[in-house]
């Protein structure tokens, strides 16, 4: 499969992994299982009922949202599933535009909420400018001398500390300006521990370099702006104010950071996902997902799935979404949470082993 978009080209290098601590994962309790026998003849595999028992202390979220986000407004899509009688329903895709309201809607129930834009620093950046946690960035960020650290950086004299994304468009700019604007030794220094090379996987392109087809950093800035930001007194950021067990029991949204490129392998998806044809033959795999996981697609979606989606970013919606509820489940969230760094400055991914 071709590798997804943030990871495709991404900055070369080798890098060295840390060991860490113990993972965790989100247990719901017993979970009763019971195979419908649907003698389909459409290549889906027997659908699967899967209900969470009646378990005291269950946390199991009433809400599980992902958004493939983006800069452009008009390819952000999402995947939602609705926790009915036990069981995760999953609705067709749905457009996302505001995400103040989104966030709004969202208030009052156990929700998992996740995005696959960043949602941390590199903890090298952050010690340089004095910054203790990501909460406290968010806080900072657009006001007084953190005025500009939403406006991209035109060229290399206007890169600083506070204004560390770059560059704004193509032409002559280089890697080496940022790294020595930010008095870095290397990209790689600007790397978070979840971004960094695995053994199967390269490493990601760091947040602050905004060129290239693999970037993240402006959707990151417009995720941090729309959505985070304005409902940051209302919301339960992971991995940064606890583990999911304690998060996920309170009334208000908890949101996760994603990457549907490393939920690929778990659901067995091949590609390229940017072929619409490619992308109909993964609906055995897709259904398959769901149907492990207890996730009853709707005949709206199931459509969506037979016909490959219209947009890969509809595709990339569900694959994420699944890939949550994967950990809602049980696969380990995947964080070291006794590397400090990472659970103030930096984030993880969703799912991604350490």
């Amino acid at each position: 499969m071709r590798e997804h978009p943030r990871l495709a080209g991404a900055c070369a290098g080798d890098h060295e992994q840390r060991p860490v601590g113990r993972q965790h994962g989100l247990p719901l309790g017993r979970v009763q299982v019971c195979e419908i026998a649907l003698g389909r003849s459409d290549g889906h595999p027997p659908m699967l009922a899967a209900a969470v028992a009646d378990t005291p202390g269950l946390t199991g979220p009433e809400v599980v949202f992902h958004a493939d986000w983006s800069t452009n407004a008009r390819k952000r899509w999402a995947a939602r599933a609705v926790l009915r009688d036990g069981r995760y329903l999953a609705r067709g895709t749905e457009a996302v535009v505001d995400g103040p309201s989104l966030m709004r809607s969202l208030e009052g129930t156990r929700a998992l909420v996740g995005f696959d834009f960043p949602i941390g620093v590199p903890r090298s950046w952050a010690q340089a400018v004095g910054i203790g946690s990501f909460r406290e960035l968010l806080s900072l960020v657009g006001h007084d001398e953190w005025c500009d650290f939403f406006l991209v950086a035109e060229s290399q004299e206007e890169i600083s500390l506070r204004r560390p994304f770059y560059p704004a468009r193509p032409g002559g700019r280089r890697q080496v300006h940022l790294v020595e604007a930010l008095e870095m030794s290397a990209m790689d220094d600007l790397l978070r521990r979840c971004e960094r090379r695995q053994a199967d996987r390269r490493a990601a392109c760091a947040l602050f370099w905004t060129l290239g087809g693999n970037q993240v950093g402006k959707a990151a800035l417009a995720g941090w702006r729309e959505v985070l930001i304005p409902s940051l007194d209302r919301l339960a950021l992971w991995p940064f104010d606890g583990d999911l067990r304690e998060l996920l029991p309170s009334e208000r949204p908890t949101v996760v950071e994603t990457y549907p490129g490393e939920v690929y392998r778990h659901l067995g998806v091949s590609g390229p996902k940017s072929v619409r044809v490619a992308r109909a033959r993964n609906r055995v795999a897709l259904s398959a997902a769901a149907a492990r996981l207890g996730v009853e697609l709707s005949p709206e979606l199931r459509s969506e799935i037979d016909s490959g989606f219209a947009r890969d970013d509809q595709f990339d919606a569900l694959v994420g979404l699944l890939g949550m509820i994967d950990v809602v489940r049980g696969r380990p969230s995947g964080e070291p949470r006794d590397d400090a760094g990472v659970v103030t400055v930096e984030g993880w991914i969703l799912g991604q082993a350490g």
